[in-house]
């Protein structure tokens, strides 16, 4: 096995715990020297790769690099753009290749959700009939924590505590002024199709009657007549109602409410303003004094109130990706597996690339009600053990203090460049 060097990217939106897999995948790395020589970033992502834009990670400290886990954002930059198939773009598949074999990079790490799992799988494929084989090891990421064959995605498990947090408190603030003030509140929350963040704001409540009092999914289709009456069913009993809503709700004709016409990078239709929607139809139909808030970017960056239990498993499957590398891997991804809810125990697995690439995991029906406006005990069980744990960033001077590293660029070896 002769020694080589790795390529690491971060792929779509970020979390509050990527860069700690970042961290176990360098840290890793940097053990192993007989067998990876260094660990090169990505500047934004793939485009990184595909313009030679690398950063030499190897001139980082290890305190910078430890400092990473509890930093938020993406810290060598990330990008949407998605790769074509290969039917359709060879030449940006060749061009990947290319610019590995340049700089002797012989390991591929992807750190992101369904679509970068699909490039992964692509590289390792392409790599091998142009005579440069490459180990591709998808390393999983998303808060929307779809992606299939893991129990849970990290990134997940943070903002499922954020959204949680948020909804206990926003609550508390509305229920203090409801008989003369705000009736209905509603927090919107990511989730294109799957409901998984959305049912996560139902862990802060723990009673019946307990906001939140309505949770809005993908996975059920928004019944306009039934919405209203249960709202007005929570304002009467209770002088407020809590609504917590997935950005991808959708009608029974399968638009998405909040359907801007637009779309980003990867074809998906650009979403947001669906808390605008309800709150306005709340408003016109039943007379209700309203609030909301978009959690937007807030809920994936809250690194300063970030799952424990997610940061241990962020950084562990980037720990995982380099050791599956070493033994000969490739074409795989590591997954979280769950041994036991109580007390919670889990391990690492791993899973092949061709099962997982392009393939959503969607809210099991048996995890919401019967009536589609709240999460069942299972859910629950499911859960809970995902927002364990505190896991604060250092201080200082009242806010904390995050790493920026210095992402010095490794000199370019190729004569061409490629244009995006």
């Amino acid at each position: 096995m002769n020694k080589r060097n790795a390529f690491y990217a971060q792929s779509g939106g970020v979390t509050a715990v990527i860069n700690a897999t970042a961290c176990g995948i360098i840290e890793t790395a940097r053990k192993h020297k007989n067998w990876i020589g260094k660990v090169y970033a990505g500047r934004d992502g793939i485009i990184g790769a595909l313009t030679e834009d690398l950063i030499d990670t190897s001139r980082e400290t290890p305190a910078a690099i430890r400092a990473l886990k509890h930093t938020p954002g993406g810290a060598f930059g990330s990008c949407r753009y998605k790769l074509k198939g290969l039917d359709q773009n060879r030449a940006q598949y060749e061009r990947l290749i290319e610019v590995f074999r340049a700089h002797n990079i012989g390991y591929f790490f992807y750190n992101g959700g369904g679509d970068s799992a699909d490039t992964c799988l692509k590289v390792s494929q392409l790599s091998e009939t142009l005579g440069f084989p490459i180990q591709a090891i998808h390393v999983p990421k998303t808060v929307d924590n779809d992606l299939p064959f893991t129990d849970q995605c990290p990134g997940f498990g943070s903002v499922a505590k954020y959204i949680a947090v948020s909804i206990k408190e926003a609550a508390l603030d509305v229920m203090s002024m409801s008989r003369t003030s705000t009736r209905v509140f509603i927090l919107e929350v990511m989730g294109r199709h799957a409901g998984w963040i959305a049912a996560s704001a139902g862990l802060a409540g723990e009673k019946p009657g307990e906001p939140p009092h309505i949770i809005l999914f993908p996975e059920i289709t928004f019944d306009e007549e039934k919405f209203l009456a249960k709202v007005k069913k929570s304002v009467d009993q209770n002088d407020y109602c809590v609504i917590a809503v997935s950005e991808g709700v959708h009608n029974s004709d399968g638009k998405f409410l909040a359907e801007a016409g637009s779309r980003d990078a990867f074809g998906h239709a650009q979403l947001g303003g669906v808390a605008t929607v309800i709150a306005q139809l709340v408003k016109t139909k039943l007379g209700y004094k309203y609030h909301y808030a978009v959690a937007d970017y807030l809920q994936r960056s809250a690194r300063h109130i970030a799952s424990k239990t997610d940061l241990d498993q962020a950084y562990a499957v980037g720990k995982a990706a380099v050791e599956f590398a070493l033994k000969g891997h490739n074409a795989v991804m590591p997954t979280i597996v769950r041994k036991s809810d109580k007390p919670y125990r889990w391990k690492i697995g791993m899973a092949k690339l061709s099962d997982v690439a392009n393939r959503e995991k969607m809210l099991p029906r048996s995890y919401i009600t019967k009536d589609g406006f709240g999460i069942t005990p299972a859910c629950r069980r499911y859960l809970a053990p995902l927002i364990a744990g505190e896991a604060y960033p250092p201080y200082d001077k009242g806010l904390p203090k995050y790493m920026s590293l210095r992402n010095r660029a490794v000199r370019k070896k190729l004569k061409t460049g490629f244009k995006l």
